[in-house]
């Protein structure tokens, strides 16, 4: 099975659920900064969890795009030797597009995703029952830590990003409701607070 590569620019993401990323099929590098002298725990944490999958890549030099650069350099590079790969850019910058777009045209399996959890193949598909829903919903916003939504309607595009086609707003009211009444989540005036297992 080819490699999924997960390119993080830290610089722009700072992603909260990299234990989504467990699994041999995924091979992580969190590019960040040159100044970059401190990791948070939580990523050091999380990074340690993927072991010899993942990697810190600090770049070299300055500049407005210098961690962009190094990410397209380190895609080259793993394409030449693996042009069966996917590679998956977290990042919100758009500056990626045009050189994905240069890369599709050359057959090089390339996307960017905003978060790890909008990765097509950490995606659900339609046909996962009500139990295996909850649970991916659960296990993503779990890894999400304090970056959970606070708003129902931010937390049902949160969950329709997870899955793949997109749920109805029937279903996705429906999922909504069953977590309330699981207890995951209290839901008052369309705040939403958690009570998710550890």
């Amino acid at each position: 099975m080819p490699n999924n590569y997960v390119l993080i620019d830290y610089e722009n993401v700072q992603p909260k659920n990299l234990e989504l990323l467990a699994s041999d099929e995924f091979k992580v590098f969190v590019f960040v900064g040159q100044n970059q002298a401190k990791i948070p725990f939580d990523l050091a944490d999380s990074m340690q969890l993927l072991g010899k999958n993942a990697r810190y890549v600090q770049i070299t030099g300055n500049g407005q795009n210098a961690l962009d650069f190094h990410i397209a350099y380190y895609i080259g590079e793993l394409a030449a030797g693996e042009p069966d790969a996917f590679f998956h850019i977290i990042s919100k910058d758009k500056g990626f597009d045009p050189l994905i777009n240069h890369l599709k045209e050359r057959k090089i399996r390339v996307h960017r995703e905003k978060d790890i959890g909008e990765i097509p193949l950490l995606q659900l598909a339609d046909t996962s029952s009500i139990d295996e829903k909850i649970s991916a919903v659960v296990k993503n916003l779990g890894g999400r830590g304090q970056s959970r939504p606070r708003k129902v309607t931010t937390l049902s595009n949160t969950i329709n990003s997870l899955f793949n086609p997109k749920l109805s707003a029937k279903e996705l009211s429906a999922l909504v409701k069953e977590m309330e009444k699981r207890k995951l989540i209290v839901i008052n005036k369309n705040n939403v607070s958690y009570k998710l297992p550890h």
